[in-house]
């Protein structure tokens, strides 16, 4: 399989900037983010995906294995972690590619749910999740542990023509045979859909609400954490740096910005063990990588990358559940 990696380095339209970790173009102290309430803890569960976005931030496909596939003996140490540094973590979520591509994703999943956690888990809800055995091992969990798991659903746009534009012909309907499962089975669901429609959130919101009401979905789309609504992540397009002074500007906190409660941990190929990243949204960029344990991952973190700033701290993104 092709070890495919997405550039890391800025664009030409961000020149000079995000160089130093500590320090902006201007000379300015960069801003940083202290772990101050790890909330989530997200394990991606390997790049590998059914299928190939034509935007997706972390590139996967059914032949990127750059993560590769995270077992259940490599996580349960970090919920182990969880209790031995008294992270106040109420949440495990699990992203990919596609989760359910991985073997150990229903066992994952049951591991997390057994220490008490509430489980989020992104997906196309395509093919891989509506497989027997997935189908199978989800309604045992659900059962087992009612109300405690949330299926976010890829769905880029309620309208079929513009999904599938980006994830590819005939997606949309597979995608919502898929919401019709998880809704006939009891299964709480919440949307990830994109804003680079041209349209504003209000009238997004709106069409995402009458979609879901024709479906019979209980899903609130004006809800941020039930349909959240992710921009694109260009990086052609200049952002400013975030430096210490910005806080009291943008009369935002360091604890409203998602490092400063959440971490991720990853398995890159090739590596013997897994590790823990400071984001999400920046996989590959070994700077956002802090070390193979929790203990490690409780250092500030820079905010040397333009997604920190447009996409954490001046487009107010989450995450979480």
């Amino acid at each position: 399989m092709k070890d495919t990696v997405p550039p890391t380095a800025p664009s030409s339209a961000n020149v000079g900037k995000f160089q130093d970790p500590f320090v902006t173009a201007d000379g300015s102290e960069r801003a940083s983010v202290p772990l101050s309430h790890p909330e989530t803890l997200w394990f991606n569960t390997g790049t590998l995906c059914n299928i190939e976005c034509e935007n997706c931030y972390i590139l996967s496909s059914p032949t990127n294995d750059a993560l590769v596939y995270l077992t259940l003996a490599e996580m349960v140490p970090y919920l182990d972690q969880i209790g031995e540094r008294k992270w106040p973590v109420r949440e495990i979520g699990f992203t990919g590619g596609e989760p359910f591509m991985n073997p150990d994703m229903i066992a994952m999943t049951r591991a997390a749910l057994e220490r008490g956690f509430d489980v989020l888990i992104l997906t196309n809800a395509m093919r891989p999740m509506m497989r027997k055995s997935m189908r199978q091992g989800l309604i045992d969990l659900n059962t087992a542990f009612p109300g405690k798991i949330t299926m976010r659903v890829s769905l880029d746009h309620f309208r079929p023509a513009l999904h599938d534009k980006e994830r590819g012909t005939g997606t949309f309907d597979k995608t919502l045979e898929g919401m019709g499962w998880l809704r006939d089975n009891g299964f709480r669901m919440a949307v990830a859909g994109r804003t680079v429609w041209g349209e504003s959130e209000e009238q997004s919101r709106a069409g995402y609400q009458a979609f879901f009401k024709q479906n019979g979905f209980e899903i609130d789309a004006l809800n941020p954490g039930q349909t959240v609504l992710f921009p694109e992540m260009d990086m052609t397009v200049e952002v400013p740096e975030i430096t210490t002074s910005c806080w009291g500007i943008l009369k935002k906190k360091p604890a409203e910005v998602m490092c400063a409660s959440s971490r991720m941990v990853v398995k890159r190929k090739g590596a013997d063990h897994p590790t823990v990243l400071a984001c999400t949204l920046l996989a590959y960029d070994k700077e956002f990588e802090l070390g193979e344990t929790l203990k490690d991952a409780e250092r500030d973190v820079q905010l040397n990358h333009p997604h920190c700033a447009k996409f954490c701290v001046l487009g107010g993104a989450s995450c979480s559940a």
